[in-house]
């Protein structure tokens, strides 16, 4: 007699959802939810800072005004001390009491000028190493480009955090780190980000580890780029079947590389994946990847949201690449090519070109869960010469804010096999400025989303034809709970 099946549980809907944290804990400053894990009862949220301003020197958008006032310039005193200073943040689902754990210290250079260490704090894990009784809780940081770099915090009771590393990983010239990752009792680790608005590409495609981040230096354990100068990135990792997969950001199109890490490193590894599941360079890169019933699920993405200005690739929406353990591969979500068909039967983006990312990937109660990021928001801001042909064609079929008003604000989709979706929400939970769903945590309390939201404290607007900056009530960033 085959065993009983019960029908799935129903999942959860737009109204299982209630906003726990809204406008970046009090302050529209903290613009991303940048990293979050649960670590001692409690949920944490490393915050992202002042996203826009930052990024407003180096990112090259084609816009009519800048999307959020920049009232100060970038290491003035007024700067550092109001918008700079990255922040942990931890939440009791017990007591419903937030309170902030962390915040980034101020520094001096070499002249003498102070500037806040961190902007940033990217990626969380809990891990145990040689070195520690129990499991703690590890955060990258994301350093500013006068620093020495980026470093690793450590804590063992969520309270109290200290740096374990030396700037910039063994002295590496980077910025930040976009994953630390447990795997075989080692800690792994890939560097992300460098000066000048190269947030995602550090030029290092190389891996790290260490089996005590407290006394032990971190190792390469692969050749730079897995012997291919195109890899400029190594992005995401997750364990699957006993073996280590990480997935690299190539403008020809992401690969994705597998190893069992045994023996010394440098490990063997083999490719599984190659020219971004054929797709190329609309796939360049692997943004999040999770395992969901004995199979690796791959959300893609272009850089800059969807649409890479710098190296001409996009826009374009996002894919979702399903991986067997003998390296076959699917279409889940996407465009049909190769003979190869979306199984779900919806196109990429989820069927629409400005779902740029699959972002965050999670799984709660046997539901797997996907969030994007949507870039429809900054069209109010765009100058439309100079963009591409196919986006002028839609925004003159539907109008701008008939696409702010439809589908601003990122998407929340979930499937319990993996290809049957459906949508949670495809409006950033109501809130169009939320165009990014940044983290999924599932914890014994519920799902716990974490948005990126970077238009505040004050926003563009248009009236009368003309453009200002007014406060903006929706900015920062947003923490939502499932009932």
């Amino acid at each position: 007699m085959k065993p009983f099946n019960p029908e799935p549980n129903p999942g959860l809907s737009f109204s299982s959802f209630r906003k726990i944290s809204e406008n970046g804990f009090g302050d529209r400053n903290n613009s991303y939810a940048y990293s979050m894990v649960w670590f001692k009862d409690h949920l944490y949220v490393g915050t992202g800072r002042a996203t826009l301003c930052f990024l407003k020197p180096h990112v090259p958008l084609n816009v009519n005004i800048w999307p959020v006032e920049c009232p100060y310039t970038v290491y003035s005193k007024e700067f550092e001390y109001t918008q700079a200073r990255g922040e942990i943040w931890r939440y009791s689902p017990v007591t419903a009491h937030w309170e902030r754990v962390y915040q980034s210290p101020m520094v001096t250079d070499s002249q003498g000028a102070e500037f806040s260490r961190d902007f940033g704090y990217r990626a969380m894990t809990v891990f145990q190493g040689k070195s520690d009784s129990e499991p703690a809780l590890y955060v990258a940081t994301c350093a500013r480009s006068r620093s020495s770099g980026t470093i690793i915090l450590r804590s063992e009771d969520g309270i109290n955090f200290f740096p374990i590393s030396k700037p910039g990983l063994i002295g590496l010239p980077i910025t930040s780190l976009r994953s630390l990752f447990p795997f075989k009792g080692k800690l792994y680790t890939t560097p992300a980000g460098a000066t000048r608005g190269n947030q995602n590409t550090a030029g290092i495609p190389i891996i790290y580890e260490t089996s005590d981040p407290v006394q032990e230096e971190w190792q390469a354990v692969n050749e730079p780029g897995f012997g291919d100068f195109d890899n400029k990135t190594i992005y995401e990792l997750i364990d699957f079947g006993n073996y280590l997969y990480v997935g690299t950001f190539n403008n020809n199109g992401f690969q994705i590389w597998r190893t069992d890490a045994q023996g010394e490193p440098p490990y063997h590894w083999t490719k599984v994946i190659t020219r971004g599941a054929n797709r190329g360079s609309l796939n360049q890169g692997t943004v999040s990847m999770l395992v969901f019933k004995d199979a690796l699920y791959v959300g893609t993405g272009i850089q800059n949201g969807g649409y890479d200005h710098r190296n001409k690739i996009g826009p374009a929406g996002a894919e979702i690449i399903r991986i067997a353990h003998d390296g076959s591969w699917e279409i889940i979500v996407g465009d049909e090519r190769d003979g190869k068909f979306p199984l779900s039967g919806l196109p990429a983006g989820f069927g629409s070109i400005s779902n740029g990312y699959i972002w965050r990937m999670g799984v709660h109660d046997g539901w797997l869960y996907a969030g994007t990021m949507n870039w429809s928001i900054i069209l109010r801001f765009n100058r439309l010469k100079g963009q591409s042909q196919k986006l002028n064609w839609l925004l003159e079929q539907v109008g701008i804010e008939n696409l702010i008003k439809n589908q601003g604000g990122f998407d929340l989709w979930r499937s319990f096999d993996g290809e049957n979706w459906l949508p949670v929400s495809r409006q950033g939970f109501g809130n169009s400025y939320n165009y990014g769903l940044r983290n999924i945590v599932s914890t014994p309390h519920g799902l716990f989303i974490g948005t990126a939201n970077p238009f505040g404290p004050r926003a563009a607007i248009q009236v009368n034809e003309q453009w200002t900056y007014e406060d903006n009530p929706n900015g920062g960033l947003e923490i939502w709970q499932s009932s």
